[in-house]
């Protein structure tokens, strides 16, 4: 009898369609959409401050900080689109919706490129008689701008999430985060060579075009595979339930913590199952939120909560303080990433007698050496020092990392500045391979960095919250944005140092004072990472194979 209701269950679930999708063969169809919006993506904003300053007639210090609010967003807006994906539509809808919306922003963009009347006029003779872009002008920019910001942000970390859904091992969750990285650099390196190539030498028009085509391609290419994803089920407001926690043990805050199992509630069949079945004595506090008393009404969420809730709670409490020192310590890099450029526009780009580096090319440094790095890193380094330690790097180690080569990247900017500012009034202009250095050492941070936050967040939060866990680190960086946004202004207002012409300022000091806050933020992370406890950590899954990794 038991046989034949299991074969009557196996029969039953191999005929259903919905048994044989996810795994591999969604594979080809995921990476190939984020190849193909990565280069969209980062075709049109690598070069954003060149397109402001020579098509907008915009002042380079009002263009960095414009092109930092676009970054903010573009990092900020993918934690909505999580939000969306956990709560109510499920990853595979947000990313259909989000790279459509992507496609007719970039075409505008493309229409800006195209109509002469929605630009102001050349600057007759350097930036001295110059017009100002109209207030229509503006506006369609900003819509453009709002359409590829929203659309690059829903898709980005949003397919992170999707493509490990589609596996159940984590093992096989792992090899397709690092390929997820290596497409994603590698289409950010396209995107920022051959599309800002087009852009600053042959027009912006060729060049924003194929952005569309790229973002068009991955379209389709998304949808075709339709039939194949494994499509993950919202599970409602994890938001909500992270909020009933703080309700209910507010609201009971004057009752005696138990260390009895049976005073506590596990939740309702299913739930109940899959629960824990006593709080941890963490942050006991909230404890209380799932301690049922006489007052209790079983019915009622908001006053009794069950212990996974509670949980769950912790995982994301736990993680606050380090994702503020994370944000604080990433702001000194994305200010510097804004510096460089405008240090770029100043020097000599010259390789040869006719090749010109792009400026918005630059920034390709950082992304070969991070891709690099990564592939490196996963089968020498890290296998290395597990070999050696008899224990792996943990996410937070690889973290402190980057963090201390972003600082010494600092320091070295500012040494090159301050000898590129000797050599202004020379007749021959340094040379911008001087910001390579510097480059390369942010690409090593950054393949130690990314990675491992996605990691930590991922493993430590609750199930509920497996997208909004991939898209914090853009969060991290988008928050970064904003707040480099806010220093830059605050410098260039209470000093000198920051003019529109950089070579009457002093870069040189901006960067050192980068370098101390870099410094003192630094130690607060060490201090949390000190006071940090892992929920998930598993020594197997973080000593990856060398078979891991993408060849």
């Amino acid at each position: 009898m038991a046989r034949s209701v299991s074969g009557d269950t196996e029969a039953k679930s191999s005929s259903d369609p919905r048994s044989k999708r996810g795994g591999w063969i969604t594979f080809p169809f995921l990476i190939a959409t984020l190849l193909g919006l990565s280069i969209a993506s980062f075709g049109w904003i690598m070069n954003l401050v060149v397109f402001l300053i020579k098509e907008f007639n915009i002042k380079s210090i009002a263009a960095a900080q414009i092109s930092n609010i676009v970054h903010g967003c573009v990092n900020m807006f993918p934690v909505v689109a999580a939000m969306l994906a956990d709560s109510f539509f499920g990853n595979i809808p947000v990313i259909a919706a989000s790279a459509f919306i992507s496609l007719l922003g970039i075409f505008l963009m493309t229409l800006i490129t195209s109509l002469e009347n929605l630009r102001p006029r050349p600057c007759e003779t350097d930036l001295v008689l110059c017009q100002s872009p109209s207030n229509l002008q503006l506006g369609i920019l900003y819509t453009a701008l709002a359409l590829v910001i929203s659309g690059s942000a829903g898709t980005r970390f949003t397919l992170a999430s999707a493509g490990a859904n589609q596996y159940e091992k984590p093992k096989d969750q792992g090899r397709f985060f690092n390929w997820y990285f290596l497409t994603l650099y590698a289409g950010s390196i396209t995107g920022a060579t051959a599309i800002v190539y087009t852009q600053e030498n042959a027009s912006w028009k060729l060049g924003f075009g194929l952005c569309a085509v790229a973002n068009l391609i991955s379209f389709i290419i998304f949808v075709s595979g339709k039939g194949f994803y494994k499509h993950d089920k919202p599970m409602g407001s994890p938001f909500t339930n992270l909020l009933r926690v703080v309700v209910a043990a507010i609201a009971k805050r004057k009752a005696l913590v138990s260390n009895r199992e049976e005073d506590y509630h596990r939740g309702f069949e299913r739930e109940a199952k899959m629960s824990h079945a006593m709080p941890s004595k963490s942050f006991r506090f909230f404890n209380r939120a799932a301690l049922k008393t006489e007052d209790d009404l079983v019915n009622n969420k908001w006053k009794l909560c069950s212990v996974q809730e509670v949980e769950d709670f912790k995982a994301v409490f736990r993680v606050l303080p380090l994702l503020l020192a994370i944000i604080c310590v990433s702001t000194p890099m994305v200010i510097q990433t804004n510096l460089i450029i405008l240090q770029a526009l100043v020097m000599d780009r010259r390789l040869g007698t006719h090749f010109k580096i792009p400026v918005g090319s630059l920034q390709v440094i950082v992304l070969i050496t991070g891709c690099m790095v990564i592939i490196m890193n996963n089968c020498l380094v890290y296998p290395m020092y597990q070999k050696l330690t008899h224990k792996p790097l943990t996410p937070l180690q690889k973290v402190g990392i980057g963090h201390v080569l972003v600082i010494s990247s600092m320091a070295i900017s500012a040494v090159v500045e301050a000898k590129r500012l000797k050599t202004v009034n020379n007749d021959h202009p340094m040379s911008v391979l001087w910001l390579v250095p510097p480059l390369v050492i942010v690409g090593i941070s950054e393949s130690f960095q990314f990675p491992a936050n996605i990691e930590l967040f991922y493993k430590e939060f609750p199930e509920s919250l497996k997208s909004t866990a991939t898209s914090l680190t853009s969060v991290v960086i988008g928050i970064s944005f904003y707040l480099s946004t806010a220093l830059l202004t605050l410098i260039q207002r209470t000093t000198k140092w920051l003019p529109n012409d950089i070579n009457q300022g002093r870069v040189d000091n901006v960067y050192w004072v980068l370098v101390i806050v870099g410094v003192l933020i630094f130690g607060y992370f060490l201090v949390c990472a000190w006071f940090y406890k892992y929920k998930n950590l598993v020594d197997d899954d973080h000593g990856q194979d060398p078979q891991d990794v993408p060849t």
